[in-house]
């Protein structure tokens, strides 16, 4: 063990061992790429798993004495509409048991299990010779979240069940339910209960608790919902909630457990296993999750990236589901009344990242929250009273905006709507579906477009096109009383033709004139677009070989800053790349480098796709190792906590899904479009040593394609091309590019050369 790994498990085992995560003697051993798991019940938040249908979501802490199972809804927030008022997520409330007779220690044999595969959390033991197992799930089809409880002796159950709102409102006990209702200060209603319902023993009602004797079999069901509605144009207005819980209960005690849990197993999976990803299993996956994090060892445990990429798709799946709100900066999860930054929307990244694995891991239904989401803060934003607002075409944000479009007030994000823009452009590219082309993204797409044709202006000596005051997220230089440069966290007085902005106008141009391109819907006026772009000033290569982040050549090669926002042509953006651009590719090397890799989570994973789109697959690796970076609930450091969230600090789960896309890019990239349209798939670009044996099957590329691959000793072995759209592509895999055209839902295999010494191999490993 290195010395540095070592230092770092001596700091951190005591750590461990103080909230019991280390392995038990002969535990069982769970899936090591689809399963997070550990010997003890959670005693803090971030050691809990989590489970959520994309409405609903439930932190489960496999308790054995005692069990809390604290739950959100998406909805429960805080703010107003349009205005600077922007309010905050909510915590909902409790589910707690205490169990009679419970053991006064940890069994030996307990295991507590998120199972990714089947969307179910799960803790089993044994005490006093009977087995008990406890699962949790929460049903997309059936709108609930169901406990159910279990033992291999008959009359063994007996447990106290309370639920508790956090805000204390009274709790009302009938026969078999539990409920509270409510109402925030904006004036939400919400309501939550809970239904039980036993198998053999009996069930008492006490003032607010519910007391289950000597029973078989127990499933609890708990139904949340608000008086929200996602709509604009009902002014967010929806239904009284109680009712509504009330029905959810009913239907899910009249279809029962099996049925539920049935179908919510086949809902999930139909998503969760259109993609597979093997980097190889060693002895090292057979450790608890925590155990693993400390080890760190790339080489010696690669299905940790496996699991973390599962993990990212399984969350996204359960915090945004077609219907519902877009996953928020703590996906659907959050204890606290006044979370950091608000868990709402952040749009200088935090938003963005949360849906860049949507449309690659083949999650397409997954974004339909965020298209939605923007729907209706465009609306919002297009009649709100703030001056600031008001623009003469498209709309402008703030930087931080809330479920029903209310907002900070810190800072007007300029540029925030044309990158959001760019996941409308970016579902058409990967599905082809010219329908939602036409009437979702190309409205945003061109008004967004006329806004920012009306606010470029020319710089003087050369005409460029630059936006005349923009910001660097999320800092800026202050010229202090030497007349030195400093750059200051958080500062944002404007400047012209910031990097950031000219990237993200140059995306959102080129999005538009290959929309116009697809629906031939304004030659005019996307000739003024092509003219526009053609002026704008584009990415500059500064006096110490970097890509510069302003206009001036100013940067400081000692800035380390959180945000690398000047790469956002690298990724997300598509112009600048190693093939095409090798210069500017090379810059951006440079200021990468200078960033540095010690930084927040959601940047560490950040750098992995930007290392990725650099052909960097050991620098990606690096990147990645440090989202890898354990860290103690309660103890500051960024990298991932016990339960896998990513520590920001605190917990931000852009994290999660930008390392998700990260690994994507390591394996797969298709951003580059020529003129004709046809995309480039480069097959594993980005490919390190830590990987050396594996197969990716499922991923998606933009055109309308399904990529499989498998790989040995480092090197492509075969890959199948499986084409949704019957359009052309250009495959490349280190030197060798060739072109193919599949016939649509048709397949074809591709193998590589075998590469000899008179055959170099561009970018080889």
């Amino acid at each position: 063990m290195p010395t540095q790994m070592k230092s770092l498990f001596l700091l951190l085992a005591p750590l461990a061992a103080a909230i019991g995560l280390h392995a038990a003697e002969g535990a069982p051993v769970p899936s090591p790429t689809s399963a997070l798991w550990s010997d003890r019940p959670a005693s803090t938040w971030l050691e809990a798993y989590p489970v959520g249908n994309g409405f609903q979501g439930a932190m489960v802490h496999g308790g054995v004495t005692k069990e809390r199972i604290q739950f959100n809804e998406q909805s429960l927030f805080l703010g107003g509409s349009g205005t600077r008022e922007m309010g905050g997520y909510q915590p909902f409330g409790n589910l707690v048991f205490d169990f009679a007779d419970a053991p006064a220690a940890t069994p030996a044999d307990y295991r507590r299990e998120l199972d990714l595969d089947q969307a179910v959390a799960r803790c089993r033991f044994t005490a006093d010779g009977v087995t008990h197992e406890r699962e949790t799930l929460a049903s997309f089809p059936d709108r609930v979240v169901a406990h159910r409880l279990s033992a291999d002796r008959p009359g063994s159950l007996s447990f106290t069940v309370r639920l508790a709102d956090v805000r204390k409102r009274p709790v009302t006990a009938g026969p078999d339910t539990l409920a509270f209702e409510g109402e925030l200060e904006n004036g939400l209603a919400y309501a939550a209960a809970v239904r039980v319902v036993a198998r053999g023993g009996r069930v008492t009602s006490a003032a607010d608790s519910l007391t289950v004797v000597a029973a078989d079999e127990v499933v609890v069901y708990l139904a949340a919902a608000t008086a929200f509605d996602r709509s604009a144009a009902k002014d967010f207005a929806g239904p009284p909630p109680a009712p509504v819980v009330a029905a959810r209960l009913d239907a899910a005690v009249a279809r029962g457990y099996p049925a539920i849990r049935a179908d919510h197993v086949a809902d999930h999976r139909a998503l969760f296993r259109r993609v597979s990803l093997d980097l190889g299993v060693t002895p090292a996956a057979d450790r608890p999750t925590w155990e693993r994090l400390l080890a760190r060892k790339p080489a010696a445990d690669p299905a940790l990236a496996s699991l973390l990429f599962n993990y990212g798709r399984y969350l996204l799946i359960a915090s945004s589901r077609p219907g519902g709100l877009p996953a928020n900066l703590q996906g659907l999860w959050n204890q606290d009344m006044k979370p950091m930054w608000f868990s709402g929307y952040t749009t200088n990244i935090n938003i963005q990242m949360n849906y860049w694995p949507a449309e690659q891991t083949a999650l397409s239904e997954c974004a339909e929250p965020l298209f939605a989401w923007v729907d209706n803060l465009a609306a919002v934003q297009k009649k709100s009273a703030d001056p600031r607002l008001s623009v003469p075409d498209g709309w402008i944000i703030y930087s931080t905006n809330n479920p029903r479009g209310g907002n900070t007030g810190w800072a007007l994000h300029l540029p925030g709507s044309a990158w959001l823009s760019q996941h409308f452009w970016e579902h058409f590219a990967y599905t082809g579906d010219t329908t939602f082309l036409r009437e979702r993204a190309w409205p945003h797409l061109r008004g967004i477009s006329e806004f920012w044709l009306g606010r470029l202006v020319p710089r003087s000596g050369d005409g460029k096109l630059v936006t005349p005051d923009g910001w660097s997220p999320e800092h800026g230089p202050v010229k202090q009383p030497d007349g030195s440069l400093k750059f200051i966290n958080g500062d944002r007085t404007p400047h012209p033709g910031v990097s950031y902005d000219q990237q993200i106008v140059h995306d959102l141009f080129s999005n538009t004139l290959e929309a116009d391109a697809a629906l031939g819907a304004d030659p005019a006026f996307t000739a003024r677009v092509a003219s526009a772009r053609e002026r704008l000033l584009g990415p500059q290569i500064g006096r110490w070989g970097q890509l510069q982040e302003w206009m001036e050549d100013i940067d400081d090669p000692k800035n380390q800053h959180r945000h690398v926002s000047h790469l956002f042509a690298v990724h997300p953006g598509r112009q600048i790349d190693v093939h095409s651009t090798p210069a500017l590719a090379a810059a951006a090397k440079v200021s990468l480098a200078a960033r540095g890799d010690l930084t927040v989570g959601w940047s560490r994973a950040w750098k992995v796709n930007f290392w990725a789109r650099l052909n960097d697959g050991e620098r990606a690796a690096r990147a990645l190792e440090g989202v890898f970076n354990p860290v103690v609930p309660n103890v500051h450091g960024s990298g991932s906590y016990p339960n896998l969230f990513g520590a920001g600090p605190p917990f931000q789960i852009d994290s999660n899904f930008g390392a998700t896309a990260g690994i994507v890019e390591m394996l797969l990239q298709s951003e580059q479009r020529s003129p004709d349209g046809t995309y480039t798939l480069e097959l594993l670009p980005a490919l390190p040593k830590a990987w050396p044996a594996g197969s990716a099957k499922g991923l998606r590329a933009r055109g309308g394609f399904i990529v499989d691959q498998e790989w040995r000793e480092g090197r492509l072995v075969s890959a199948r091309i499986t084409s949704l759209s019957g359009r052309p592509a250009r495959l490349r895999y280190l030197g060798q590019v060739e072109d193919i055209l599949v016939a649509r839902n048709g397949s074809q295999d591709f193998y590589p050369q075998t590469p000899t010494a008179s055959t170099p191999l561009e970018n080889a490993p």
